[in-house]
């Protein structure tokens, strides 16, 4: 198996960003009031139903990257999701957020309460107002409620990366690792690129010559397992078995993800908004991570089969020199990109177990955080057996909002059994089925049945606390 440029670039675009999903069905466009306009410069959209049942969803989109973005502003993760909505009576609004594009979880945190603001001022204020998002709009929803305590009822987190901070610093290892083993004479700046470009069609071109043989496909592989990346990263295919297919299924992610979404051409913007470097691999011992890493068997069997010495290269981690953070930018990350765990409403998460553009572990480093500063009854985690970042059905997504919404207004949770959630998603019928397959350059959808299941993710391999 393998990925064209194409592909690459559609996976940076799509699976980490969100933006292949299209505008809700018409059906409900002309039951809803709608308001589009610009508050401090971000555009919003906010759709009010005609009977609205006096609750609000506020949404919080993923990352936009220049020039791609939605053709309209997201109100949901699936757009039949927008349309189940309004049809039941429930508002919805969103921000697009000052500049629309990269890590503007800083503005959005902002850009967001001023526009709920804004609803309460124009339209009415809520009985009741929950928050969702996906993927970097899941960060920016748990930071909304644990900003503004009492103003928000609940909060649903879908595919998220709850410490951002943390994932720059396992894209680091990974991208450290690769430059490392595969082109250690290159010119290539992971931080502080001197020539993006240049550095990112270097690494590039180091990773695609690997992946021509059993040694470097089994580097790749050892890079993977840095940042506990499945094997698994198509939605529309089974979790492969075959060696050589979970290889290329972690090779997606590792390519196509983290060395376009955070290698040296995405550094510049993230260091220009934290005003320096914010990551650090100093004082990191890799082989203590691989041992820790669900990945390590996957790696052994690939060197075994590259006749390539693991711990020679092993060695070679050991002794590259480091890469330090600027302290004021690690500072500007853990302030803006990184959840507390506070919960002072209720929060509902979800995560595909074959999610490797924001690792399951994420979740469980976020119930660990409310195990220390919350309320650990507030919080429930689910989990969808399938491979692919945010590659949710609408059912799924409905029935969590549900979900979240009962326990608002009851003050228990119903129960998240997976079978339990499985049969309600089942119950919304076969329109609600369709899940992207982020991975293919023409962003293909397929009808995929609700599968709610348990799971123990691995640990987060590079938490910030």
């Amino acid at each position: 198996m393998t990925t064209s440029r194409r592909t690459l670039v559609t996976v940076l675009v799509a699976v980490l960003l969100g933006t292949l999903f299209t505008a809700a069905p018409a059906a409900a466009e002309g039951r809803a009031r709608i308001y589009e306009g610009t508050i401090d410069g971000a555009d919003y959209l906010v759709k009010v139903p005609k009977r609205w049942n006096g609750t609000l969803v506020l949404y919080s989109h993923g990352l936009y990257v220049d020039p791609w973005a939605p053709k309209q502003i997201m109100l949901s993760t699936r757009p039949e999701t927008e349309a189940w909505l309004l049809d039941q009576g429930y508002a919805l609004a969103a921000s697009n957020y000052k500049g629309t594009f990269g890590h503007a979880i800083e503005e959005a945190l902002t850009d967001q309460i001023a526009l709920l603001d804004w609803f309460e001022a124009n339209v009415g204020e809520p009985r009741r107002t929950v928050t969702s998002g996906m993927s970097m709009g899941a960060v920016i929803s748990l930071k909304l409620a644990e900003n503004n305590p009492g103003r928000f009822d609940g909060v649903l987190a879908q595919c998220g990366e709850y410490d951002a901070h943390g994932t720059w610093n396992s894209a680091l290892d990974m991208l450290f690792a690769l430059k490392t083993l595969l082109a250690p004479d290159a010119d290539i700046d992971l931080v502080r690129p001197r020539d993006p470009a240049a550095s990112k069609a270097a690494l590039e071109a180091a990773v695609a010559e690997a992946q021509k043989t059993d040694a470097g496909r089994a580097r790749i592989a050892l890079a993977g397992a840095l940042g506990t990346i499945p094997g698994w990263a198509l939605a529309h295919e089974p979790e492969p078995t075959a060696l050589a297919d979970r290889l290329a299924h972690q090779a997606m992610w590792v390519a196509g993800a983290y060395l376009y979404g955070y290698g040296p051409d995405a550094r510049p913007e993230i260091e220009r908004r934290a005003g320096g470097n914010p990551s650090s691999n100093v004082g990191i011992d890799y082989r203590r991570q691989l041992a820790r890493s669900t990945g390590l068997d996957l790696v052994r069997q690939a060197y075994r089969t590259g006749g390539v010495d693991l711990e020679a290269d092993l060695d070679r981690l050991a002794e590259a020199p480091r890469i330090s953070a600027d302290p004021k930018a690690e500072a500007y990350m853990r302030h803006y990109t990184v959840a507390r765990g506070t919960t002072p409403s209720p929060v509902l998460t979800t995560h595909t177990t074959g999610d490797g553009g924001a690792v399951a572990g994420q979740a469980r480093w976020y119930g660990d955080q409310v195990r220390r500063n919350g309320d650990p009854a507030l919080l429930r985690q689910t989990y969808v057996n399938r491979g692919g970042h945010c590659s949710f059905n609408a059912a799924e997504e409905i029935v969590l909002l549900r979900t979240l919404l009962s326990r608002v207004d009851t003050g228990r949770w119903p129960s998240t059994e997976p079978h339990r959630l499985t049969a309600a998603a089942n119950a919304l019928g076969d329109g609600y089925r369709l899940v992207p397959e982020l991975f293919d350059p023409d962003g293909k959808e397929k009808p995929m049945p609700p599968s709610f299941t348990r799971f123990a993710p691995a640990p987060h391999p590079r938490p910030s606390r």
